[in-house]
């Protein structure tokens, strides 16, 4: 897989990309955004897994950039980090405006070629 970076050393679009593939993975993100910040504990209170299925999803999230836990006594909370995703959507919305142009450019030819035959 390609490396997708934001070219100004930001988190990698591939990483995101992998990490945002999983549901559980989007149901913490999700949770996390709706509660601001919480313990592995607490997620797996909200979600049908295991508190160390919860652990390994958030290790996942962490290493693409999309989290980030902070030690709060003897628990470790955590909360979404939105650059990661900021950098993506640029990525994404870079990518559909080519696409948009190059469709764009398609559709101009074929209605140059269907008005020469008439």
């Amino acid at each position: 897989m390609t490396d997708h970076s934001d070219g100004a050393g930001g988190a990698p679009v591939d990483g995101v990309l992998a990490a945002l593939a999983d549901p559980t993975r989007r149901a913490i993100l999700d949770a996390l955004a709706e509660y601001g910040e919480a313990s592995a504990t607490a997620l797996a209170g909200r979600l049908p897994v295991s508190r160390q299925a919860v652990v390994k999803h958030l290790a996942v999230l962490d290493a693409a950039g999309l989290v980030t836990g902070a030690r709060v006594g003897r628990e470790v909370r955590y909360a979404v980090r939105s650059a990661a995703l900021s950098t993506t959507a640029r990525w994404m919305g870079a990518l559909a405006a080519d696409w948009d142009r190059r469709l764009a450019a398609i559709k101009r030819v074929a209605e140059e070629a269907e008005r020469q035959d008439r």
